[in-house]
């Protein structure tokens, strides 16, 4: 990974900064840990700085930056905002985000297994039908991102008895969750296909017609970003078959409007980017592990490549 190392002794003296949305309880527990007073609205102080929040203001883009700390896991909207400072280094939050994610799509597979949309349509229709229900045990979840969310929701997808198949670009030492590899054009019969993709220019538009045409009828999960999907051939996979139902917990424009499109998706569910909402507490606790890396000398395992956006 590509990323600076922070001089220790710089660290020990910077300012830390703090966004003004950022919740009074948060950040005093990041002044017990960092032993200093969090700055709010102070302008661009003379002395090296860490900023912590979910954007970095432009006018705090420069070489005093030392480290920023996003209180988000996605990191494409702070990079596409301008080029990174030159020697800045970038840590995300990712908590216990990853365990939420999979419960999210655990919770959506079963639903799967046992109609409950159909369920719900027939509730509000008075209409009383049986429909068989499928075991999750036993069948396959091809996931397309392998990191710490992939990982997680294979992880418990395969501890309820389902096949779990990472999506990798490059041969890899097995991650930890999965019960085998594939290549992104690899054919796998699949009953779930989840993306758990950052953003990046490789991933922009990755879940296209052709790759939604040989899903051969898999349910489509989204939890990572919204931009990884064409929507338009979404839609088209949907009306052909070739997907049989989608739940979006994301979408390339955010907040969907009434009139949007994404509300129109035969089977579909959207869920306003709720999967894996960061709690207070994993801002807090992935900032210290961050800072006790720094003073060690440690690249942090959180810690973003700029140039790769992840």
């Amino acid at each position: 990974m590509n990323t600076p190392p922070v001089s220790t002794e710089l660290l020990a003296r910077a300012r830390l900064l703090a966004a003004p949305g950022l919740a009074a309880p948060v950040a005093r527990s990041l002044e017990r840990i960092a032993g200093r007073p969090v700055e709010r609205d102070g302008g661009v102080p003379q002395e090296p700085y860490v900023y912590v929040g979910a954007t970095l203001p432009e006018a705090l883009r420069g070489d005093g930056l030392l480290w920023f700390h996003s209180v988000n896991a996605g990191t494409d909207a702070l990079l596409d905002a301008g080029p990174w400072p030159p020697g800045a280094l970038l840590t995300r939050t990712v908590g216990r985000m990853g365990e939420r994610i999979a419960q999210y799509v655990l919770a959506w597979v079963l639903a799967d297994c046992q109609s409950v949309p159909e369920f719900a349509a027939q509730h509000g229709r008075a209409e009383w039908r049986r429909i068989p229900s499928e075991l999750a045990s036993g069948q396959t979840a091809l996931i397309h991102g392998t990191g710490r969310i992939g990982s997680a929701v294979a992880a418990l997808l395969r501890g309820c008895g389902i096949r779990t198949v990472g999506v990798a670009r490059t041969p890899r030492e097995l991650p930890p969750g999965f019960d085998a590899l594939a290549g992104p054009d690899e054919p796998v019969d699949a009953r779930w296909v989840v993306a758990a993709l950052p953003l990046t220019g490789t991933t922009a538009g990755y879940f296209g017609a052709e790759r939604f045409a040989a899903m051969g009828g898999a349910s489509f999960i989204n939890v990572g970003r919204g931009a990884t999907v064409d929507l338009a051939a979404l839609e088209g996979a949907l009306h052909a078959g070739t997907v049989g139902r989608a739940v979006l917990d994301v979408l390339a424009d955010e907040p969907a409007g009434p009139g949007d499109r994404c509300w129109r998706l035969p089977r579909t569910v959207v869920t306003s980017h709720s999967a894996g909402i960061t709690a207070d507490e994993d801002i807090v606790t992935d900032f210290a592990a961050c800072l006790r890396d720094l003073t060690a000398g440690r690249v942090p395992a959180l810690a973003v490549d700029p140039a790769h956006g992840y």
